[in-house]
């Protein structure tokens, strides 16, 4: 009997390890392909920010291979970096001082989101059920590295990603529109445990493949 469950068990842990994969897999290959993914090398991201209830900005986002990223904000007609990372330093605006400044231990992240690969970054995926994410259900996928995990919630029509979760952050997706053979989400909501890091973000423009200029990422 005991050897009957634990097969059972088993056999439960991999149809749910199957599953997530096959969520992943779906996710990858309607938003776009793995190909076309790994084809892209840099996007212009362009729209406006709103941070608290009516503090609200331009935003321009550069990103490139493999983890160059920086942000602009514009104020008073003047764009301000807030936050990038050049191949070598990390910086972000000290909004004590209103400056912006180096921050050695800056965590750049990969230009690839998580799913791009997960099994060789060494990824584990669980699949966790359905979850209503708004009026809509969602796939639940669990997504974990070492210590590190973050849930994310599977449109289960279009398999988009509508939800997800880190250890400090919750952010929504939503208004997905294909950029040449990429869907991409025009809107970000971003919800903080602190709250003094919630963002709407809502996208009019969308570039892809740009060359970007070698001084793009300084400050």
């Amino acid at each position: 009997m005991k050897k009957l469950f634990l097969v059972l068990i088993l056999c439960t842990q991999t149809i749910f390890a199957q599953t997530a994969k096959e969520i992943i897999d779906q996710n990858i290959e309607l938003s776009g392909g793995l190909t076309n993914w790994k084809l892209l090398n840099s996007v212009i991201l362009q729209g406006k920010v709103t941070l608290g209830i009516n503090d609200e900005y331009p935003i321009k986002i550069y990103q490139q291979r493999p983890n160059l990223t920086k942000t602009v904000i514009t104020i008073n007609k003047k764009e301000t970096p807030i936050e990038g990372y050049d191949g070598k330093k990390g910086y972000a605006m000290n909004y004590a001082t209103n400056k912006v400044q180096e921050y050695p231990n800056y965590n750049a992240e990969s230009f690839d989101n998580d799913f791009i690969d997960w099994e060789n970054k060494g990824f584990e995926a669980k699949y966790l059920g359905k979850e209503k994410v708004g009026e809509q259900y969602c796939h639940k996928v669990e997504l974990t590295k070492n210590v590190n995990k973050t849930l994310y919630f599977f449109d289960t029509k279009t398999y988009m990603i509508t939800k997800e979760i880190k250890a400090d952050e919750t952010i929504f997706y939503s208004d997905y529109r294909k950029i040449g053979s990429l869907m991409m989400p025009f809107r970000l909501e971003s919800n903080s445990q602190k709250k003094d890091g919630d963002y709407v973000m809502t996208l009019n423009r969308i570039e892809s493949n740009k060359v970007l200029p070698a001084n793009t990422f300084k400050f």
